[in-house]
């Protein structure tokens, strides 16, 4: 009897992170529902760029993330990193960029009554 075979791993694939999210996924609900939201009219803070250095993350971007996060049961930072580098879901949400926990963290921490408004709409639905 032979068994199922799979691909084999070496194999190149042309495949886009758009292909690889089902359109139905609930990613793509959270990526609609934060473009739709005014975070200015939040207060979110918006950082300014520096002359030096990597330029940050919009709040849009790391909104995302936390909502998929509370979600999906994933409330560490450090786990969101984690999930930003394996999850194709949050791969496709994130455009494939990486924030690092401390980032992460610093956003909810300078955010925290921006992000009670959102979730109160949020949990209205």
């Amino acid at each position: 009897m032979n068994h199922i075979e799979g691909q084999d791993r070496e194999q190149m694939m042309i495949m886009s992170l758009n292909e690889m999210v089902h359109k139905e996924a609930f990613v793509r609900i959270i990526d609609a529902f934060v473009d739709s939201l005014d975070l200015k009219s939040f207060n979110f803070s918006y950082y300014k760029l520096n002359k030096q250095g990597r330029p940050p993350f919009h709040p849009s971007d790391l909104l995302k993330l936390y909502i998929y996060g509370y979600q999906n049961g994933i409330s560490s930072c450090r786990k969101l990193e984690n999930a930003s580098k394996i999850n194709v879901e949050v791969m496709w949400l994130l455009k494939s960029r990486r924030p690092h926990y401390k980032t992460i963290a610093n956003f909810r921490k300078d955010n925290a009554k921006p992000f009670r408004a959102v979730f109160e709409i949020l949990y209205q639905y």
